[in-house]
């Protein structure tokens, strides 16, 4: 592929100026942009000029796009528009103030299991979001989880999923990626990727888990020496205890099942079995304890005459 232009910075795409670089991957840039029409700040991603010339990647993009722009969620970066222009096709949205999961962790270390059941019920509720629409995000992984500022003191983080990589699909559709390829990130891919089968939103259950366990230990499940022994230990090894409790452990197993049916059904089902966890298992039902006999209720039957009156 060819590779992104070094700098477009003070440059004009599509009624947008891009300001400043936010990030950048192998096949797009991330600028802070202003809105020219809207004078509003945005995000812009713009795709690497060889995606714009393939045919059937575009349609797969243009089709993606409207999927992702449709879906109304408080917790996913909103997509204002995207399209072709000057050659590069690119994706405008939502410019979020705050930093990503990555840096909340380097910063505050691992996450009590409350936190982060609070934390993570927000990205699985957007996550089951998606799947309601047949997209699948592929990537989950702390970079792509925003942490904005909080609306009240009960709620102090408000997270916004991110990149649904709406290329990613589209890449593996159209021969940009190669046998032994695959898209995802290495620490947080499910096995099924890893084998190029057919996914659906179970895949981001694994993916998920796996930024739920770095979030509470500090680690990701599998750490190796090499990508290769990695990606073995996503297919073969059973993921480590966390040394919280065996119910959390027992949380963490099911999520990171190697066979998607034997994980939860969705992302929020997930979490909410955390939270339970972390709260030492399901609540016992109190038994009602019976009443003492003096306040037990007497009943008349029909062969008792009643007391006659004093």
């Amino acid at each position: 592929m060819s590779a992104m232009p070094s700098d477009l910075a003070g440059q004009e795409i599509a009624g947008y100026r891009l300001e400043h670089e936010l990030g950048r991957g192998g096949m797009a840039v991330v600028y802070r942009a202003l809105d020219l029409r809207l004078g509003r700040t945005v995000a812009i991603k713009v795709l690497a000029p060889e995606l714009a010339r393939n045919d059937v990647f575009r349609r797969r993009f243009e089709h993606e796009s409207r999927i992702a722009a449709s879906i109304d969620h408080p917790h996913i970066v909103p997509v204002f528009e995207a399209g072709e222009a000057q050659g590069v096709l690119f994706i405008a949205m939502r410019y979020v103030r705050g930093l990503d999961l990555r840096a909340l962790l380097d910063r505050e270390g691992p996450l009590p299991v409350p936190r982060a059941a609070r934390l993570f019920a927000q990205v699985a509720s957007a996550l089951d979001a998606a799947h309601a629409h047949d997209l699948v995000h592929r990537d989950v992984k702390p970079g792509n989880i925003l942490v904005a500022e909080g609306t009240d003191p009960e709620h102090p983080e408000h997270l916004y999923l991110t990149d649904f990589g709406l290329t990613k699909k589209s890449l593996s559709l159209t021969g940009f990626t190669t046998v032994g390829q695959f898209v995802g990130t290495v620490d947080y891919i499910a096995p099924e990727q890893i084998e190029g089968k057919p996914v659906d939103g179970r895949c981001d259950v694994y993916g998920l888990a796996c930024v739920v366990q770095e979030a509470l230990t500090g680690a990701p499940p599998f750490r190796r020496d090499d990508d290769l022994a990695l990606v073995w230990a996503h297919l073969h090894d059973p993921p480590p205890p966390t040394g919280i409790s065996t119910e959390v452990d027992a949380v963490l197993g099911r999520a990171l099942a190697k066979q998607p049916q034997a994980r939860y059904g969705s992302c929020m089902e997930f979490v909410t079995a955390l939270r339970r966890a972390g709260e030492g298992g399901a609540r016992p039902v109190r038994p009602v304890p019976r009443p003492p006999a003096w306040a037990a209720p007497v009943f008349l039957t029909p062969d008792e005459p009643d007391e006659p009156d004093a």
